[in-house]
């Protein structure tokens, strides 16, 4: 417990010891100015200097790609390069607001200068515009970026009434499958719209075809369910969520004419349906504690029969090359949320064991930043 009293220290190590002489150096002006000018160390401290800029103005960043979704600007340059003064009369910019925000996108890659000084898609522009999910996510953050208007007294649990909280209607919810169909309306919809974003990832790490029947607990409106019986028609799909979210569910798989059925529960305290030999979490472990999620695994371990397995797919924390997207942003998402943490592959893999499930194995995914995955079975 934090009294307000500082702990002792624990002895430095010779590498800890090694560290604070590095530490030293590299915070010293003179030191900087040094590795600045020498020829092998310039190219070095340019990258730690840009790193440092980058963290430094990395809201900046965001609110200008926020604001080329907002004005619709990628869509406009799909149909070909324009002028200036076009995009600023189409985006009702005055001509100088407009030229320093495509410049600035133009300095991110999300736009290109042409020929006859005209505008046109840059590679990160048209990838956001290659994948409506990346523009919902860019148009939700609005919310966060409230909630992480005063971080420290977020951290300190001092805010405690979240826009994110209050979006997320289920994280701090006593009952949840109390809620009425509007509080869960816009959340299922971004849901939906960002799981293309991650469903082909996973089908194409694990081939469902193998099973006979799926379970999606806390599938939303059934967009993965979906991607995989378009894999594998004959397929059975079952998705337990929210009974308002299940609903939803239902709707699309009748509409898309897939052979699924949708039940209404809260998984907290009721038990997941039987019948699938394959159970799938994705995107859904990471907003809940450890309690839920070790309840989850046994509740999974339960509804599926000897040789059956256990699918977990979302961002995990402490994947290499993608380090910030677990830690960083997942981590400040969750606290704003009020509910759940981003998991290394390790710790889901005690779990998994925990649970009682064998054999745990990480999937390769083609982009680990977007998704993780772990499969595991039931002995």
């Amino acid at each position: 417990m934090n009294n307000g009293i500082a702990s002792p220290r624990p002895p430095a190590s010779w590498r800890d010891s090694l560290l604070a002489l590095r530490d030293r150096l590299l915070a010293s002006p003179k030191f900087q100015r040094w590795a600045g000018a020498f020829p092998l160390t310039r190219p070095i401290a340019r990258r730690h200097a840009r790193a440092v800029f980058d963290i430094c103005a990395g809201f900046v960043y965001s609110q200008v790609l926020f604001s080329c979704v907002q004005l619709r600007i990628f869509e406009r340059l799909r149909e070909g390069p324009d002028t200036l003064d076009a995009i600023a009369s189409a985006t009702r910019l005055p001509p100088e607001a407009a030229r320093t925000l495509l410049d600035a996108a133009v300095s991110l890659h999300l736009i290109e200068r042409r020929a006859d000084h005209r505008y046109g898609l840059g590679p990160l522009g048209a990838a956001t515009l290659g994948n409506p999910g990346i523009a919902a996510m860019v148009e939700h953050h609005g919310v966060l970026y409230g909630d992480l208007h005063d971080p420290v007294a977020l951290l300190r649990g001092e805010v405690k009434d979240t826009a994110l909280s209050r979006y997320w209607a289920y994280a701090r919810s006593a009952a949840p499958g109390a809620l009425d169909p509007g509080a869960v309306a816009e959340y299922s919809t971004l849901m939906a719209t960002s799981q293309s974003l991650v469903a082909e990832e996973i089908l194409d790490a694990y081939p469902v075809g193998q099973h006979r029947c799926v379970l999606d607990v806390g599938g939303g409106e059934g967009v993965f369910l979906l991607t995989a019986a378009r894999r594998t028609p004959a397929l059975s799909c079952l998705l337990f969520d929210l009974p308002p979210v299940a609903e939803r569910a239902r709707a699309r798989f009748a509409k898309e004419g897939v052979n699924g059925l949708a039940f209404g529960g809260d998984f907290r305290r009721d038990a997941l349906p039987t019948g699938a030999d394959l159970v799938t979490f994705v995107r859904v472990l990471h907003d809940h504690g450890d309690a839920t999620v070790e309840l989850l695994l046994r509740k999974a371990f339960a509804a599926l029969p000897p040789g059956g397995r256990v699918l977990i797919a979302e961002p995990m924390a402490r994947t290499g090359g993608a380090e910030p997207m677990g830690e960083a942003y997942f981590g400040f998402y969750l606290l704003a949320m009020g509910s759940g943490r981003p998991r290394s592959p390790d710790e889901l893999r005690r779990m998994l064991t925990e649970a009682g499930f064998v054999s745990v194995r990480s999937l390769r995914t083609r982009q680990p930043l977007q998704t993780g995955a772990l499969v595991a079975v039931r002995p």
